[in-house]
């Protein structure tokens, strides 16, 4: 039904536009009595043989939703009807920010993919630190948090430190994002030194708290072998908790959308299938390296069950999703979630 009939609705709008519109949507019926548990019953699917124990944490299942759908944490209650085991909200900053000139989000369907150059637009981590003061869902929450645009680098802990300090008591987990291509000079931070300094800050910081949180970090698609061998000492040597591979991508290699869509579309970071594979290599990259045990949430490309049994075959210990819950609607959850059990 959203393929055929909710979908091709959607797409004849803006994409942020209509990213707007249904949240606006959603949270006004969220409040009417009985609208959650109708959700509930149609997207949900339990079985205690589905959840996962990582860093502490038991998620009720291993799919989770992605940094970037819900940035400002508005829609948590309404989200976890559809049957998340968990849902990342971010990417925060300390001090509100528009992000980058619009149109900034645009569909590839022809790839089944998004391209997007958001620039960590966001309301500001004391706006969302407000809203989950008052969500009342149970669903595990990780908190993905950056620097804001015109904090340089050499001054970027900052930021960090304030957006983990905000949140510290109302997520489960932390991930440091120093890989969205969207925010200029952001990428440095995943160079050796500086990447090693910020997690040795952060991880610091988590340590001193009387309640201890799993910091993990996200890395981009694009690095090569000898930086995957970097972030492997880092994650390693900073004793970082887990590793979330991977944010979306500069390349467009073997795209079907023709060049010259894509140079009307400009600069911005690819997300959906064309990623799966990249992504699918990185985490068998890591798993090697890291050992059976290191903690791997795989995302990337993930359009339907198959490929989240593939990202978990490549060694992903849990999943998240966020194109191709667009592109395949919320459904997707539970169908994922039945093939996980079926095939185990």
């Amino acid at each position: 039904m959203y393929k055929l009939l909710v979908r091709p609705f959607l797409f004849l709008f803006d994409p942020e536009a209509i990213h707007h519109f249904v949240f606006k949507v959603l949270s006004i019926k969220g409040k009417i009595p009985g609208f959650k548990s109708v959700l509930r019953l149609f997207f949900n699917f339990k079985s205690k043989k589905l959840e996962r124990k990582l860093f502490g944490i038991t998620f009720s299942n291993p799919v989770g939703l992605a940094a970037g759908f819900d940035k400002d944490a508005k829609l948590i209650d309404e989200m976890a009807c559809f049957g998340f085991g968990f849902i990342e909200i971010g990417t925060l900053t300390p001090r509100p920010q528009e992000g980058n000139e619009k149109p900034r989000l645009f569909r590839l369907p022809k790839d089944q993919a998004l391209i997007n150059r958001m620039g960590f637009n966001n309301e500001g981590v004391d706006a969302a630190v407000k809203r989950l003061r008052n969500r009342s869902s149970k669903v595990i929450i990780g908190g993905n948090i950056g620097k804001n645009k015109d904090t340089p680098n050499d001054k970027a802990f900052s930021d960090y430190m304030l957006c983990f300090e905000a949140l510290h008591p109302h997520v489960d987990y932390f991930v440091v994002n120093v890989s969205s291509p969207n925010t200029p000079g952001l990428r440095e931070l995943q160079d050796k030194e500086p990447l090693k300094r910020l997690m040795s800050h952060v991880k610091g910081l988590s340590r001193s708290k009387d309640k201890v949180k799993p910091v993990l970090l996200k890395i981009a698609p694009d690095l090569t072998d000898s930086q995957l061998d970097d972030i492997v000492e880092i994650l390693k040597e900073t004793k970082t908790d887990g590793v979330i591979a991977t944010n979306t991508t500069i390349s467009r290699l073997g795209l079907t959308t023709s060049q010259d869509e894509l140079q009307v579309i400009g600069m911005g970071g690819l997300s959906g299938a064309p990623v799966k594979e990249r992504s699918n290599e990185v985490i068998s990259y890591l798993r090697k390296n890291l050992g059976p045990d290191y903690p791997i949430i795989g995302v990337g490309g993930i359009m339907s069950p198959q490929d989240a049994l593939e990202k978990i075959k490549a060694g992903a210990d849990l999943i998240q999703i966020y194109t191709g819950f667009i592109y395949e609607g919320p459904g997707m959850i539970k169908r994922i979630n039945r093939a996980i059990l079926s095939h185990k």
